[in-house]
């Protein structure tokens, strides 16, 4: 009985042990066939609709085999996601499949790392320079398209570099990547996307009160200083626009604090009210500026003498433009010219006047000074573009990083606005009178600019996806806060023509994948071991002859009948 007992107890012990290692086999074969190759973050192309036409990418969610551009000729791309670096892009074959609708099953673009504003600098210009009228026509055609894929932007890495390798090999033998052949495979598994309801803009009012001279009744003149900070671009998670209008900004804030020091003296304070507006809604036709604007009532309308609106400052080489709607020969415009003019002269710049009539017929405004001059203020943009971009150009793209923005052009440009906006409130026209002199309590600071600068770098600024508590828009508010005597915040529904939608990044997998040949060797391989393992566990338990009577076949049963 006790051999019995112990007989069974090594039987039970040896089956348990086997049952064990089947199992572990079987684990250890997926996770080496479920592993991915690489993992890495993925922006994608932005997606919206004009006047309820859409445009953009019109999807999200990614779930197929990779291919490059050495894919064989005749190949079936409409399940397939074509990897294309920038370095390599064929504009001609891209617009091509885009404007003709041709089946794909997604596109990545993979963007050089020195674009990247992580990595921002002023290293490898040379190269950024190469690409970046590609990317410019790239984000053109991609902005402007309605594409039903998805279309995603990643930076090159190690991991991404290694694999699309891999890929080129496999393509360049003829052997795309298919669910016969296996290959890598694509995969961003998120949610399809959704309108962003009723989308704000945020509009901050700075004010510097002038000192009025005593017994003057009369309500002072004010100048107004006005850059708007919101983006546009292929891909909004990048945005960053360190030159539209990030330059802007930072000009706008450092004047706001240069004139804080000259105002919060009673003896050096001007007889001019300064008023400084940071505006959103900027690439959607100066929306915010529009309703800004509406907002202030008649008597400060009125007492507005000019504004100076800030736009791209950060990457002109030694000439601005001013540009105005009023013509040349009007005394206002001529007044602020020739005020610019020789201060650019002292600071041995160049200032160039450029005049555009508005189209009282078309709602279309090309520059930030034209909402003011619909409304009978005089105004200018002082810019480093000596033509006005087109829809959706220039207001944020990709190769608009703080790699492509000189620092020191905002330190100058910061000087000529700052010191033509001095002398006209202290009545120092034509004179070589410096107020903000280099050197001297009142110099621009570079290292404040530079800060600035970095920070606008590193933050997209898409105005649909910037809430009324955005930390960004929390931080611009106090900054001018601290410079000025008084901040007001409007917060406006983005109204007109446009709807965008949500999921602008995600995490992309990339995987490894076995052929079905591969699969169906695997499935014969575990199909074996499991009925080998199956019988010796027979045998080693109940014996041969139990073995043979599971495949014996039964006697047939004769049916009784009656």
């Amino acid at each position: 009985m006790a051999t019995f007992k112990k007989s069974g107890g090594l039987r039970d012990l040896l089956e348990s042990m086997y049952s064990v290692i089947a199992l572990l086999f079987i684990l250890v074969a997926c996770v080496e066939l479920c592993d991915a190759a690489a993992a890495v973050d993925v922006y994608r192309l932005i997606q919206y609709d004009m006047s309820g036409s859409p445009f953009g990418s019109r999807f999200a969610a990614l779930n197929h085999h990779a291919a490059s551009l050495r894919f064989p000729p005749g190949a079936d791309l409409s399940r397939t996601v074509l990897i294309i670096p920038l370095r390599e892009l064929n504009i001609t074959f891209v617009r091509e499949y885009i404007t003709q609708k041709k089946p794909l099953g997604g596109l990545l673009f993979l963007l050089p790392e020195v674009l990247s504003f992580k990595h921002g600098g002023n290293k490898q210009v040379h190269e950024k320079e190469k690409m970046k009228k590609l990317l410019a026509e790239l984000e053109q055609l991609l902005v402007h398209s309605n594409i039903p894929y998805p279309v995603y932007f990643a930076f090159e890495n190690d991991d991404i570099d290694t694999v699309l390798t891999e890929i080129k090999k496999n393509d360049a033998m003829g052997q795309p990547a298919t669910a016969t052949t296996g290959g890598y495979k694509l995969v961003i598994p998120t949610a399809e996307p959704k309108k962003v309801a009723s989308p704000t803009i945020t509009n901050i009012q700075g004010w510097l009160s002038g000192l009025k001279a005593d017994g003057d009744a009369n309500q002072l003149p004010t100048i107004a200083i006005v850059a708007s900070y919101d983006t546009f671009g292929a891909a909004p998670a990048l945005s960053v626009g360190s030159d539209s209008n990030g330059s802007g900004i930072v000009a706008l804030l450092e004047i706001a604090r240069l004139f804080s020091l000259l105002y919060s003296n009673p003896k050096t304070r001007g007889r001019y009210n300064l008023l400084f507006g940071l505006t959103s809604g900027g690439p959607y036709n100066y929306n915010g500026t529009q309703k800004w604007l509406r907002s202030f009532d008649q008597r400060l309308r009125e007492s507005i003498d000019y504004a100076i609106c800030l736009n791209s400052i950060g990457s002109w080489d030694n000439e601005l433009w001013i540009h105005v709607s009023k013509p040349p020969e009007n005394a206002y415009i001529k007044q602020i010219f020739e005020g610019f003019s020789n201060v650019a002269e002292e600071l041995d710049l160049k200032v160039g006047l450029k005049h555009k009539k508005i189209n009282i017929s078309n709602p279309r405004v090309a520059w930030e000074h034209e909402q003011f001059s619909r409304l009978r203020v005089t105004a200018a943009t002082l810019s480093g573009l000596s033509v006005a971009p087109e829809l959706f150009e220039g207001t944020g793209s990709l190769f608009d990083g703080r790699q492509y923005v000189n620092e020191s052009a905002i330190f100058r440009g910061v000087k000529l606005v700052a010191e033509s906006l001095a002398r006209h409130i202290y009545g120092h026209q034509g004179k070589g009178v410096q107020i903000f002199a280099d050197e001297s309590s009142l110099a621009a600071n570079p290292a404040y600019i530079r800060s600035w600068l970095d920070l606008l770098s590193q933050t997209p600024r898409v105005a649909p996806f910037l809430s009324k508590n955005d930390p960004f828009v929390m931080a611009l508010k106090k900054e001018l806060a601290d410079h000025v005597d008084e901040v007001n915040v409007q917060h406006e529904n983005l109204e007109g023509i446009f709807t965008f939608y949500d999921s602008t990044s995600a995490r992309l997998n990339i995987y490894q994948v076995a052929s079905v040949t591969f699969d169906l060797l695997l499935l014969l391989v575990l199909g074996s071991y499991l009925i080998v393992l199956f019988c010796f566990l027979v045998i080693t338990t109940r014996g041969v002859d139990d073995l043979i009577s599971l495949f014996r076949r039964p006697p047939s049963r004769k049916v009784k009948t009656a």
